[in-house]
């Protein structure tokens, strides 16, 4: 349980103040020439807090390192690299022309007592969600692709359609049946010209905004008891926060793992306002900032409210200048010392630190 104060519903009296830059790309190491960004973070057996950068080297190949981050007086200042922990090295991890395990959410899901980390593969049709876990943080056992089990009110198969901006919960919730579940955001991507050139955005029955959002399905608890490998089946994907701040009015996506407060889940996301270009190329001109939502804590699917402003946007060089300037894109919040520190992508060349502390103005 937080140790965040319980905010008035409809409210999210919180902010988010930076901390530092922890990580910069080493132009000497030919697997960051391109960046680091967007990580994941973990705490070893050992007590170490590891950080789990995405790493980018020449042609935009993405690989998935390790770093324990150095902590002085309760603040995340700086990181010790420790290789690369997750390659592109599966057939649908890489194609003919590009490659790569990007973008990793590390959640440690306390009822299967293992650290679970969803990635994107970035193999020969575009971005897929891929999961894998450890029990040490140091060694990574791929469970493979997601897999979105067929829902006929959709009128549609997720599978088909590129998927990004995954997390698991940390607990169990109940599930739209009625039984201990594991609840885990994601967000489809609907475009298919990238594909075959006319064939537009196929949404599923009864979503009208062509618009990128944040979905939400569930994996049987007690099937991923019985068999780790449950995990990758997802079911009962609904879509379940749309764009509405001007910050966020192109998409939307999930961030880190959401935080478990006494008033319900608090997710940290990124808005996205600006052009969005079609299929996956990257965003110029767009500025990607840090919101929060407020789900609520037996169903997560209710939305309980929702930041009008974005809590952090980009405004220091190393936010507006990079591969992608203009971007703040959160990824991982640990506790240190009953503090939050919240590790976020900047222009998708550095990674920085912010804490999430109470405003109660």
């Amino acid at each position: 349980m937080s140790d965040l104060a319980a905010p008035p519903v409809g409210t999210i009296p919180y902010t988010l103040r930076r901390v530092s830059t922890i990580m910069t790309a080493d132009p000497s190491d030919p697997l960051e020439v391109e960046g680091v960004l967007n990580p994941g973070t973990a705490w070893g057996a050992d007590g170490e807090l590891y950080l789990f950068p995405r790493v980018v080297a020449a042609g935009n190949v993405s690989r998935i390192a390790r770093a324990r981050v150095i902590i002085e007086d309760g603040v995340p200042v700086g990181v010790e690299r420790m290789g690369v922990v997750l390659a592109p090295d599966e057939g649908w991890e890489h194609g003919r022309q590009n490659a790569g395990v990007e973008d990793p959410r590390i959640t440690f899901v306390e009822p299967l007592g293992i650290h679970v980390m969803t990635y994107v593969a970035y193999g020969p049709l575009g971005p897929r969600p891929a999961l894998a876990v450890s029990d040490d943080t140091i060694s990574w056992r791929r469970l493979g692709p997601l897999h979105f089990v067929y829902q006929p009110e959709l009128d549609s198969d997720l599978n088909l359609f590129a998927n990004k901006d995954i997390v698991f919960f940390p607990e169990a919730v109940t599930g739209p049946d009625g039984t201990p579940a594991l609840a885990v955001l994601h967000r489809p991507m609907w475009d298919l010209d990238w594909l075959r050139e006319g064939e537009g955005a196929p949404t599923p029955a009864g979503i009208v905004d062509e618009r990128l959002s944040i979905w939400l399905g569930y994996v049987d608890l007690e099937a991923a008891r019985t068999d780790i490998t449950a995990l990758t089946h997802i079911r009962d994907s609904s879509m379940i926060v749309a764009p509405e701040a001007a910050y966020e009015e192109a998409k939307i996506g999930a961030g880190p793992a959401p935080l478990r407060t006494p008033e319900g889940w608090l997710l940290l996301h990124h808005g996205v306002s600006g052009p969005v270009p079609k299929g996956f190329e990257l965003a110029y001109g767009s500025c990607y900032s840090a919101g929060a939502i407020l789900l609520d804590a037996d169903d997560p699917r209710r939305v309980l409210a929702r930041t009008p402003e974005p809590l952090l946007a980009p405004e220091t060089a190393e936010e507006t200048s990079g591969t992608l300037g203009n971007v703040v894109f959160p990824t991982a919040i640990e506790t240190i010392a009953g503090r939050h520190f919240v590790f976020y992508g900047m222009a998708d060349s550095s990674i920085g630190v912010a804490e999430l502390v109470r405003d109660d103005r």
